[in-house]
């Protein structure tokens, strides 16, 4: 029994032994990790002031120790995060900020699909969530004012300064969360949207505008979820947006909602009629002239492509039905050179200052007609010689042997 014993305690001081050995060994370790880790502080950008606060009650729970007027020095003088950084640090503990998956997925091809893919990774939120959030939003728009208008003065404490400053980035933490949690909303609207003139991704980041707008005027109190109360930022953002980028030729946004109001007029009365409404029937309903009407219609037409490919094989286009009125017709071409001929040919009838003074004067030339001034300059002369020259060549046109074969071009 006594052989047992001593077995027994041997064994039990053989164990105790690398316990006690590895005690020891943890204790002269510490100063020096302690030391390296203070050594490091000023290179390394610190955890938001959660993650601190954190990592402090675990050590005063080893060394029960108070702490000292130095460690409250210490504490003021820690840079605090800056919000307009590239980016926040946040730490393992803060479990409301979601996993930053939005910012990392793998590129595709299809971009739509790839932008789907980033915000599915985003958790939805529960009305308790949101109104967490939105609680923290408005701390840090709070917070934010304070330290604008003590920009000026610098009277604020320099501790309170310092919890000013996280207030706000715990504020823009919140903010960045709840958007992330509501773009699947943004993209369900914007569905309904679509083949109206606008590619998809830029009706989701038009609706991605009022989805922040939504944020930044949500009222928790109120007591409604936020996305019933940001769908109507999310759809005027998008119409906005439609109204003046959808169209080639851009239409106010007042007039853009008439022709939207009289279409939905039309449709509903071509439902209820069983045929396509007059526009007095029209006029009556939204009461407004029917002549008015027919001119909202023409507004609300969209432009075509003169381009645009005809038929199964698309080998002809939609120019090529319309007559251009300025095109020039091959008979009237052929016989406006044939009077050309004829003319000149009359024309070397007449001596060469007679013809010259005709051709100047009606500008047979160049097309340029000219004044008697500035054919008596080319010739030296007065405008009342030229004016004799243009009369008594003229008689000689108007005689039938040389007028007789441009008569026929009169007609």
């Amino acid at each position: 029994m006594s052989s047992e014993t001593t077995t027994n305690g041997k064994a039990a001081d053989t164990a105790a032994e690398p316990q006690a050995a590895a005690t020891t060994a943890k204790a002269a370790a510490k100063p020096a990790v302690e030391k390296a880790a203070t050594a490091k502080k000023p290179a390394a950008k610190r955890a938001p002031a959660k993650s601190r606060a954190k990592a402090k009650a675990e050590d005063d729970v080893e060394s029960e120790d108070v702490e000292t007027d130095e460690d409250a020095e210490e504490k003021q003088k820690t840079p605090a995060i800056d919000p307009n950084s590239k980016g926040f640090i946040l730490a393992a503990d803060e479990d409301d900020a979601p996993q930053q998956q939005v910012m990392v997925a793998g590129a595709t091809a299809d971009p739509v699909k790839d932008y789907l893919k980033q915000i599915g990774k985003v958790a939805l939120l529960n009305a308790e969530q949101e109104v967490d959030l939105a609680l923290r939003i408005e701390a840090g728009l709070f917070a934010n004012e304070k330290l604008t208008a003590d920009t000026g003065s610098k009277k604020m404490d320099k501790r309170l300064r310092w919890d000013y400053e996280q207030i706000v980035h715990d504020g823009k933490i919140a903010k960045n969360h709840l958007l992330e949690a509501n773009l699947r909303l943004v993209v369900s609207l914007a569905k309904r949207y679509t083949g109206r003139g606008m590619l998809f991704l830029d009706l989701i980041q038009e609706g991605n505008l009022g989805l922040i707008r939504a944020v930044e005027k949500f009222d928790y109190t109120k007591g409604f979820k936020f996305s019933t109360y940001a769908t109507w930022w999310i759809r005027q953002a998008i119409t906005r947006a439609m109204a003046d980028q959808a169209r080639t030729i851009r239409i106010p946004v007042h007039m853009v909602e008439v022709i939207n109001k009289l279409a939905r007029v039309q449709r509903q009365m071509l439902q209820d009629l069983g045929r396509e409404p007059t526009p007095e029937e029209l006029a009556k309903e939204l009461d407004m002239t029917p002549e008015k009407v027919v001119e909202v219609q023409k507004y609300g037409r969209e432009p075509i492509s003169l381009h645009t490919p005809l038929g199964e094989d698309g080998d002809s286009e939609f120019g090529d039905l319309i007559e251009d009125s300025e095109a020039v017709v091959p008979a009237d071409a052929v016989s406006f050179t044939l009077l050309q001929e004829q003319l000149h040919s009359v024309l070397d009838t007449l001596s060469e200052r007679e013809a010259g003074v005709v051709a100047m004067r009606f500008g047979l030339t160049d097309g340029q007609p000219k004044t008697l001034d500035e054919i008596g300059k080319v010739y030296g002369v007065t405008r009342e010689r030229i004016r004799q020259i243009e009369s008594k060549t003229m008689s000689k046109l108007r005689h039938p042997s040389r007028s007789q074969v441009l008569r026929d071009y009169l007609d």
